[in-house]
């Protein structure tokens, strides 16, 4: 066993066991992005979550969504489905400097929602009691505009990444990404992991009860991503100080 990861997991013990000692716990849950079809590392996603007995909630790209998805997550105890925009795609001028971005600016209002109104009717279809309607940003990055029209449009969740938006009610974001994305994609490493876990349990010593949101994509997952699943839930999805509420108990609460 490495130190970092002997590191990672001694203090994410001692941060849960302080929460513990005091009656306390940490509310944790889990958010996997860009599900289209089956694939060997979602059977592996699915494989964790029944053997920890968490919730896994898949943003599914609605335009492209299957069939074969529908029926892999049919009997599945603890897979629900988010809508991840429409088609995952980016309408922002990278050129400019802008960031990526399908639910951005650039986008005519009107028109994207009617996108996102029939993306919502295809996974409710599809997924029937298994969806929930919440949007899941592609890039996490959603205009003002379209984050307002989105209750009205029978989408009154939503989740983005940590400060992306300001907090409303049905708001649940995620904060740990485990993927660094620039030059080599791969998992941000057992230093980084403890240092983004140690940043947020800190925070949640102090400030109240948001739910702790960890992020991660199947599809680009190495190895490394999986091995830091199996050790984190190993410990947070089994200690006294660690809550992991359904997903669609989450979404439904009422508080900003």
């Amino acid at each position: 066993m490495t130190s970092d990861l002997q590191r990672f997991k001694t203090e994410l013990t001692e941060h849960l066991d302080w929460f513990a000692e005091r009656g306390r716990k940490v509310h944790f849950w889990w958010r996997d992005d860009d599900a289209v079809e089956p694939t060997q590392s979602l059977d592996r996603m699915l494989d964790l979550a029944n053997r920890h007995d968490v919730d896994v909630a898949l943003a599914v790209i609605p335009k492209d969504a299957t069939e074969a998805l529908a029926e892999r997550l049919r009997g599945e105890p603890h897979a629900v489905v988010l809508q991840h925009g429409w088609q995952h795609q980016n309408f922002q001028r990278k050129d400019l400097g802008e960031k990526a971005a399908e639910l951005g600016t650039r986008r005519d209002p009107d028109e994207l929602m009617a996108q996102l109104v029939e993306g919502r009717e295809r996974l409710s279809t599809l997924f029937v009691d298994k969806f929930v309607a919440a949007m899941v940003p592609p890039w996490n990055r959603i205009a003002p505009e379209i984050s307002r029209r989105l209750p009205k449009m029978g989408l009154p969740g939503l989740s983005s990444f940590t400060w992306h938006n300001f907090p409303r009610a049905h708001q649940v974001q995620s904060h740990v990404d485990i993927i660094k994305w620039k030059k080599q994609v791969r998992f941000i490493g057992w230093e980084s992991a403890r240092a983004r876990f140690d940043l947020q349990l800190t925070r949640r010593r102090n400030t109240g009860c948001e739910p702790l949101g960890l992020l991660t994509h199947h599809l680009a997952h190495d190895e490394g991503c999986f091995e830091f699943l199996e050790e984190f839930l190993a410990i947070a999805a089994h200690h006294e100080g660690a809550d992991w509420p359904d997903v669609k108990g989450l979404f439904s609460r009422t508080e900003a």
